[in-house]
């Protein structure tokens, strides 16, 4: 049963994780005339992809009620605990929230990590291959993996049913990219159970794809991603770069960072990578 919104303790929250958070926590440089204490109001905002004037409302206590997917993006852009996002969706009126936007809530100590890496490619990915959250260099190397909706957030359900998706990866990775997402799908489904999401995925490919079906019958386990990574781009053509990988054992989430070798071509075609990353977020509209 949904609970009554507790405007003025809802205000009083967020006034307070706002003015705890330093410019430094989140990225941002502090600048010579900040006298607010914490962050501004259109800093959380844009933060938590939401209009100031909306945030200002919550915080004034005059808002409308959040739904589950604003107070999910709210305690995201506040980079809270899961302590505090529980307690901030019992504020807005909701209830805990349930396991899909739990396991969407990035740790904070990955968003802190994620924060001081705006100049390199860089995104963290939930347990299914959803693509959470990436910085604008990883957009430009990757192309834009938060937009996609239903089954198509998971990568490796892209993987075997949109062509498209294997566009930016070297032509001879395939066969191994491939196998590497079926016994990543099978470990999840294995760990989650017959009702889980992997599960479903796992059962709605059987039926869309005849390659995943078949390399589904070889019952291979244990494969996993190399470190290097071999990319086609269309802008600067292959990159080799490694990817690192920081893994939250309790949210199931992992954070990839992509680096190259100093002094190779490569490194020169990422450092332009993150030009046009920069200059994506300077364009009105985008």
């Amino acid at each position: 049963m949904e609970r009554s919104v507790d405007r003025a303790a809802l205000g009083a929250f967020l006034r307070a994780r706002r003015e705890a958070l330093q410019p430094e926590d989140v990225g941002l440089r502090r600048g010579p005339r900040r006298r607010t204490p914490g962050l501004r109001r259109e800093e959380v905002a844009e933060l938590c992809d939401m209009s100031s004037d909306y945030f200002a409302r919550l915080e004034r206590g005059d808002g409308p009620q959040p739904s589950q997917p604003m107070a999910a993006a709210v305690a995201r852009g506040l980079r809270l605990t899961p302590d505090e996002r529980d307690h901030l969706f019992l504020l807005c009126g909701h209830r805990t929230p349930r396991r899909r936007l739990r396991s969407e809530h990035i740790n904070p100590g990955l968003m802190r990590v994620l924060d001081r890496l705006r100049d390199t490619p860089a995104q963290v990915m939930g347990p299914l291959g959803e693509t959470l959250v990436q910085t604008p260099p990883a957009v430009a190397l990757l192309g834009e993996q938060t937009r996609y909706s239903g089954e198509a957030r998971s990568a490796p359900y892209r993987w075997f049913t949109d062509p498209a998706e294997r566009g930016r990866y070297l032509p001879d990775d395939h066969e191994r990219n491939g196998r590497v997402n079926v016994t990543l799908l099978r470990a999840a489904a294995t760990r989650e159970g017959p009702r889980s999401q992997a599960a479903h995925l796992v059962q709605s490919l059987l039926h869309s794809s005849a390659e995943f079906a078949s390399l589904w019958d070889q019952q291979e386990v244990g494969l996993h991603w190399n470190d290097a990574k071999r990319f086609v781009h269309p802008e600067v053509g292959r990159i080799d770069l490694f990817c690192q990988n920081l893994l939250d054992p309790d949210q199931s989430q992992s954070l990839l960072i992509f680096t190259a070798t100093p002094g190779t071509e490569s490194h020169d075609k990422l450092a332009l990578l993150n030009v046009l990353g920069t200059d994506s977020l300077s364009v009105p509209g985008s």
